[in-house]
C-alpha cells in the first residue's frame, strides 16, 4: 500500500486511538475520586489530589510523544484534547448549578495549547524518516 493511502486511513485512527486513551487514562487516575475532602474549618478542597493530576499528565505524554515524534500533529492533539474534554463532560455533568461546562472548557483550552506546544516542539526535534534528502558530511 502506498503512503498516500496509507495516510488518509491512519491519522483518524491514531486520532480515535489517543481519544479513547485520553478517556481511559482520565478514568483510571481522576475517575474514581468523586469526594471532596472536608478541612476541619469547614472548607473543602478536591476531588482530586494534586498527584492524580500529575500522573495523567505524565501517562499521556508517552502516547503524544508517539504521535508526534511520527510526525502526527494534528492527530495527537486533538486526540488528546477530545479525549479529555470527553472524559471531564461526562464526569462532571451531574454537576447541577451548570458551571461544570466553565470548567470542561478550561479543561479544552488548556489542553489544546499544552499538546500543540509539546506536539510541535517533539515534531520539530525529531528527524522526519520521509525526508531523502541527503546531509553533507565534512571530512
Amino acid at each position: 500500500m502506498s503512503k498516500g493511502l496509507r495516510n488518509p486511513v491512519v491519522r483518524p485512527l491514531v486520532t480515535l486511538a489517543l481519544a479513547g486513551l485520553a478517556m481511559a487514562l482520565w478514568a483510571a487516575w481522576l475517575g474514581w475520586d468523586q469526594l471532596r475532602d472536608e478541612h476541619p474549618d469547614g472548607s473543602t478542597t478536591g476531588p482530586y489530589e494534586a498527584w492524580q493530576v500529575i500522573g495523567l499528565v505524565l501517562t499521556l505524554l508517552p502516547p503524544l510523544y508517539w504521535a508526534a515524534s511520527r510526525q502526527y500533529v494534528v492527530p495527537a492533539v486533538l486526540g488528546t484534547t477530545a479525549g479529555l474534554t470527553a472524559a471531564a463532560f461526562y464526569d462532571w455533568s451531574d454537576d447541577a448549578s451548570g458551571l461544570f461546562v466553565i470548567g470542561v472548557g478550561m479543561i479544552t483550552i488548556a489542553t489544546l495549547v499544552t499538546t500543540s506546544i509539546i506536539a510541535l516542539l517533539i515534531a520539530s526535534t525529531k528527524h522526519n524518516p520521509t525526508d531523502t534528502t541527503p546531509t553533507p558530511h565534512t571530512t
